[in-house]
């Protein structure tokens, strides 16, 4: 809440609820999608609709013209509902992530990886760093308004891989994550 002497409170929420996989699964992007829209529900049919369409335009690198992940739910400065309808929705969305996320992990943690894998890793984390450094609103105001630059870039990974000019060899898992999985889809009528 932003408050100033003889003005009204400006307040505002603003959030997301955003898968960004290594390796693509369509059981996973259709459960991903279906809770963030099972979250937004109660608080009107165009709610989730809104918002994945924010997420998908929001977490694009406008450089590679490529998205970060495959989406879910993104917003910002978000009072239109009221301050309690508000708030209510943010707890929904994060009240739905753990349900959402646990089983993505407790079905994949056993995966064998190798060093390909690591190394895809690395690279596709690199995508994550460009896009805070360089769009994400929060990181941005925190560097600029003269936050704490190591609390405003704890968030980012500790290890990162860049390779010039980089591109999946055809016809594996990491060309099928760009091929299939790296493109705005509605995942709910996939």
């Amino acid at each position: 809440m932003a408050e100033k002497e003889g003005e009204e409170p400006v307040w505002w929420f603003g959030g997301g609820f955003d898968l960004t996989p290594y390796y693509g699964n369509k059981d996973d992007c259709v459960a991903w999608h279906q809770a963030a829209k099972d979250a937004c529900d109660p608080f009107g049919e165009d709610v989730y609709p809104r918002y994945k369409k924010w997420c998908d335009e929001y977490f694009h690198l406008k450089h590679r013209d490529e998205p970060r992940g495959i989406g879910g739910l993104f917003f910002d400065d978000l009072n239109e509902l009221g301050f309690d309808q508000s708030f209510a929705l943010m707890r929904s969305i994060g009240d739905a992530y753990a349900p959402a996320y646990c089983p993505i992990i407790e079905q994949r943690k056993d995966m064998p990886y190798g060093e390909r894998q690591r190394d895809f890793q690395l690279h596709r984390r690199g995508r994550y760093v460009e896009f805070n450094l360089v769009f994400d609103r929060g990181t941005l105001f925190g560097l600029q308004s003269g936050g704490r630059t190591e609390s405003i870039l704890m968030s980012l990974p500790p290890e990162v891989r860049w390779g010039y000019d980089w591109k999946p060899e055809p016809g594996t898992e990491e060309a099928e994550l760009y091929d299939v999985y790296l493109k705005p889809t509605e995942w709910l009528e996939a």
